[in-house]
């Protein structure tokens, strides 16, 4: 990999914003879901063993 301190500037410039349409376009979104999903996940498992919040019927 190349040095950035010894990049052109237009070759470093191209290369930052690809890494950051790739961090907004990409890895955010795809962690946001990740992360919201997990949770679904783990809410619905405790419920699972657990049963529904509220008191009981």
């Amino acid at each position: 990999m190349e040095d950035p301190d010894t990049m052109a500037p237009a070759v470093r410039k191209r290369k930052e914003l690809k890494l950051f349409l790739f961090i907004a376009v990409l890895l955010f979104p795809i962690l946001a879901i990740a992360v919201v999903g997990s949770f679904g996940f783990s809410v619905w498992i405790f419920q699972t063993f657990t049963g529904p919040p509220g008191p009981p019927g």
